[in-house]
């Protein structure tokens, strides 16, 4: 006689059944409202947590960026310097540097500090006196001239000054506008300051306060006459195609200049600056991190609060044959469903605010009455936002880690919950 016998096959991972009780048990009834907002403050607090990373790490990488572009855009990647010997050469010595590979341009310039003055107001400023090809070569001055033009201004005796300084002496293109260097001419009282107005021929906007308030471009030629200088240059700004590989340009400028010179890059000039940056960025991301982790705890002391309340419910599954390791994927889906919606959530939101964030300042600045992002001490005119595919991945696969990890120790107690002491005062 045959008897057949019937086995109990195993059930696979991740079957329905653990799903359509995960579900469930997310769905918390009246009496289980405890555990429900708990879950939703665990939610709630790893979508901000993603969120503002996003948020934070896009608006540092836009300051950087925009800080990098506009420091880089009107300062040279390389400041080449005499030494021994006063700069007179510097035409050669321009042309030489102009045919090195990778550089785009060799400005010699001549800086001296000056006050700039008007019947109505006064402010220091920064003299720089430059050729019309090169000026018009930098595009962060030459693209964003708001009034007036560059045209012949070789030819005259004409200036450019920034808009937050044309504002602040209330002047315009076409107006006069008059310098006063501290080292004049010489005479038998001592050197007298050398006091000479000058028309404005433009006024150009390139978005950083600082530039735009302190900068005055001259001709070349008017500057050394203007500033005593000897036919020389103070020095030779050097602009390179990529700036971030300064350091391979550093050999070859030297080598092209055949006579001894000085160099300093934009890294040693904004070392400070960058690093202040950097060190601020990564605080703000580890302090913002903690938003994440006390969120994923919630979802540990949710998780563990709902075992302790289905505990019936898992002997009863144990009983009709549900193994622990079902058992444990159905708190650890329980678990992470909260982490993973929480985490593309924030995603979603971290990148709506990004794309808007200018906007968003903008509507706030008008609902509050104040001015938000002062560019007076921000140096920018507008809030930047610069989203980083890599450092944006990096947020999500954490938080998502962070969710899981969290739902490890209440899924791995719930699998080994003893059915018989779960049933015994049932």
């Amino acid at each position: 006689m045959d008897e057949t016998m019937t086995e109990t096959k195993p059930t696979a991972p991740f079957a329905p059944f653990e799903w359509m009780l995960s579900a469930r048990y997310l769905r918390a009834r009246r009496k289980e409202g405890f555990i429900s907002v708990i879950a939703g403050f665990s939610f709630l607090g790893i979508m901000l947590g993603v969120a503002t990373l996003i948020i934070v790490m896009a608006v540092m990488n836009g300051f950087r960026k925009e800080l990098l572009d506009k420091i880089l855009g009107l300062n040279g990647h390389i400041l080449v310097q005499p030494l021994e010997s006063p700069l007179t050469d510097w035409k050669d010595v321009a042309d030489r540097l102009s045919q090195v590979g990778g550089i785009r341009l060799a400005a010699p310039v001549v800086d001296g500090q000056a006050l700039a003055s008007s019947p109505w107001n006064a402010s220091g400023v920064l003299v720089r006196g430059i050729r019309s090809d090169d000026l018009n070569n930098l595009t962060s001055i030459a693209k964003n001239i708001k009034q007036g033009s560059l045209e012949g201004f070789d030819d005259g005796q004409g200036v450019a000054i920034g808009r937050r300084l044309a504002d602040q002496l209330s002047l315009h293109a076409g107006d006069s506008i008059t310098l006063v260097a501290p080292k004049g001419a010489v005479t038998p009282m001592g050197t007298t300051p050398r006091i000479k107005p000058y028309k404005i021929a433009a006024v150009f906007e390139i978005g950083m306060s600082e530039y735009d308030l302190g900068f005055v471009f001259m001709p070349l030629a008017e500057a050394q006459a203007y500033f005593n200088r000897s036919n020389d240059v103070t020095s030779i700004e050097v602009f390179t195609t990529n700036p971030d590989q300064i350091v391979a340009f550093r050999k070859a400028v030297t080598e092209a200049a055949e006579r001894p010179v000085f160099l300093v890059d934009w890294r040693q000039r904004n070392s400070t600056f960058f690093n202040a940056l950097q060190v601020e960025r990564n605080v703000m991301f580890l302090i913002l991190t903690m938003i994440v982790l006390v969120a994923a705890l919630n979802i540990v002391s949710g998780l563990i609060m709902l075992v302790k309340d289905k505990g019936s419910d898992i002997a009863i599954l144990r009983t009709m044959g549900a193994s622990q390791g079902s058992i444990m994927r159905i708190f650890l889906i329980t678990g992470a469903s909260i982490g993973v919606v929480g985490t593309l959530v924030g995603f979603v939101v971290g990148l709506l605010i990004c794309l808007n964030i200018e906007s968003i300042r903008q509507f706030l600045s008008w609902l509050t009455s104040t001015e938000l992002f002062s560019p007076e001490l921000y140096f920018l005119s507008k809030l930047p936002a610069e989203i980083d595919v890599g450092e944006t991945t990096a947020v999500v696969i954490m938080a998502l880690t962070l969710s899981f990890l969290a739902t490890l120790y209440p899924s791995w107690r719930a699998a080994r919950l003893d059915p018989v002491e779960a049933l015994r005062y049932e």
